[in-house]
């Protein structure tokens, strides 16, 4: 079996070039971050979940919970199984009539369904040490503080201000006409 690491989602940030949004997830025993770029609408879901903000009518997340609880399913975990060609892939586990299944998803929407049902997020190592940022030594001594203040906000990962700043994506040579690519 492929050996993973748990992960939390740390922050949804938005790119200032281009409005693209950025969910950051944080290894859960190590300083690590892996920046993965998701559509508005997947940020938008996972914060509302996030932030358990009541909606009037299921958004399309709250949907596929709901029929996960309807045919008696359960959701064991969440899963970023992959990086291929600059596309992280994900998958989600669930339980049916006594089996394990696995769903190939979006990471996003994969997400967005984890902090809806409150599984935890796990990311193959092979991932994480392809794509996963450790702050600067003397940034993140300096950082600690930050990090560990939830009173910081905004302020909280400013270690990746200069890294977002110098991603160059196949994005910066389009005008935003190709499909979301998480």
């Amino acid at each position: 079996m492929t050996e993973m690491v748990e992960v939390v989602i740390d922050s949804i940030r938005v790119s200032l070039m281009s409005q693209q949004r950025i969910v950051i997830l944080r290894e859960v025993d190590d300083e690590r971050y892996l920046p993965i770029w998701i559509g508005t609408p997947e940020a938008d879901s996972i914060t509302i979940a996030l932030q358990e903000v009541e909606v009037a009518r299921p958004l399309t997340h709250d949907l596929v919970k709901n029929i996960f609880t309807s045919l008696d399913a359960r959701v064991l975990r969440v899963e970023v199984i992959a990086l291929r060609d600059d596309t992280f892939y994900g998958n989600i586990v669930a339980e049916l009539d006594g089996r394990t299944v696995n769903i190939d998803s979006r990471p996003s929407d994969a997400l967005a369904l984890a902090v809806r049902t409150h599984v935890p997020i796990m990311v193959t190592r092979s991932v994480m040490d392809t794509a996963g940022i450790v702050p600067e030594e003397d940034i993140q001594e300096e950082g600690e503080e930050i990090f560990g203040a939830p009173e910081a906000g905004s302020e909280r990962l400013s270690v990746f201000e200069d890294f977002l700043e110098n991603l160059e994506t196949d994005l910066d040579d389009e005008d935003n006409g190709g499909e979301d690519e998480d």
